[in-house]
């Protein structure tokens, strides 16, 4: 089968930063499905696993966390899914990934595809998605149904445009919560809007006096998707006495959690890939949720945060696609389709 790697971390500059090359197609044992591919997704995390390390790998990696397919054949021990099935899923963080034309995944991670969209809307939405929803409905700890309640909480959203947050803006707003998102151009502006978003401030300034101007002291929880070394002190600043803070962004300098001492706050991490790459026993809830999430997309209560759609899986359109997200200025998703 076809499929692009690299072996060396390095910038797009050099040819080899990502190549296309050939490899035998995987055979599906244990709950394994092979997936022939149809359309991928690509997300900050790809460029971050090419960019950084030292190791040089003997046989190419392969990115990519973000799929939708047709199950082509299954282990002798997976039961949820048939050959035939239209899947989409965001794999395991600790095994090959999505730029090739087959792939094995664990079905405890897969969802039956939402019917009636594209293919390219349908491979936008399995990692997002599963990030938004964990943080708010697992970590935060929002209840989805239980909107009369919800109508009384505020969240804020950092980064409200990006490609968690566009799906987060969305989920908050369905579960019934007040969002403020942030965003700082026009058009950031206008697609957080557009996505859920009741209101938004500027990330790139202070935002604790802005939250002020909203008529908001602060907010009952915060879900932080840019930049947490830059914006710790302030959400800390911004939470309600015994509010809830997630983050997905990794600190590059000691957090100083004291300051949520005296507002008895709780502060989490939400990493969507620790269920598969621990093999926990709740592996299984990813495919629930993303079951959920399909009957939603579905039903038209989400949209698609589908935005940039290339043609062709190849070295040379991941590139671009790369580059894109490199700019730190992308709205949405990039997906890639067969």
């Amino acid at each position: 089968m076809k499929a692009v790697g690299f072996k060396k971390h390095l910038s797009l500059e050099d040819k080899n930063s990502l190549f296309d090359f050939e490899t035998p197609i995987p055979k599906a044992t244990g709950r394994d499905l092979l997936v022939k591919i149809d359309a991928i997704a690509v997300n900050p995390i790809d460029i971050s696993v090419r960019m950084n390390g030292s190791e040089e790998y003997g046989t190419p990696k392969i990115l990519g966390w973000d799929a939708c397919g047709t199950v082509v054949s299954t282990g002798e021990q997976a039961v949820l899914f048939k050959k035939g099935d239209f899947v989409f899923y965001a794999g395991a963080f600790d095994r090959p990934g999505s730029n090739a034309e087959y792939q094995l995944v664990d079905e405890r991670l897969v969802g039956h595809a939402p019917e009636g969209m594209d293919i390219a809307d349908v491979a936008a939405m399995p990692l997002t998605s599963l990030t938004a929803w964990e943080a708010l409905f697992e970590k935060i700890r929002v209840n989805i149904d239980d909107v009369s309640d919800n109508e009384k909480k505020t969240i804020l959203i950092i980064n409200g445009a990006g490609g968690v947050g566009s799906v987060a803006t969305q989920l908050a707003h369905l579960a019934g919560l007040h969002v403020i998102a942030t965003a700082s151009r026009t058009e950031t502006i206008a697609w957080t809007k557009a996505h859920g978003a009741d209101q938004t401030i500027n990330h790139r300034q202070k935002m604790a006096p802005q939250l002020y101007e909203l008529g908001y002291e602060n907010v009952d929880y915060i879900l932080g998707l840019n930049d947490i070394d830059g914006h710790f002190k302030e959400m800390a600043e911004m939470i309600k006495p015994n509010g809830r803070i997630v983050s997905i962004t990794g600190n590059k300098k000691p957090l100083d959690l004291g300051l949520l001492k005296p507002k008895s706050a709780e502060f989490m991490w939400e990493w969507m890939y620790t269920k598969s790459y621990y093999q926990l026993p709740e592996m299984i809830t990813q495919h629930e949720s993303l079951e959920k999430i399909a009957v939603l997309l579905e039903q038209k209560k989400i949209k698609s945060t589908a935005n940039k759609i290339i043609d062709g899986i190849n070295a040379e359109n991941l590139k671009a696609a790369h580059a894109l997200i490199e700019t730190n200025s992308s709205i949405g998703k990039i997906v890639l389709c067969r």
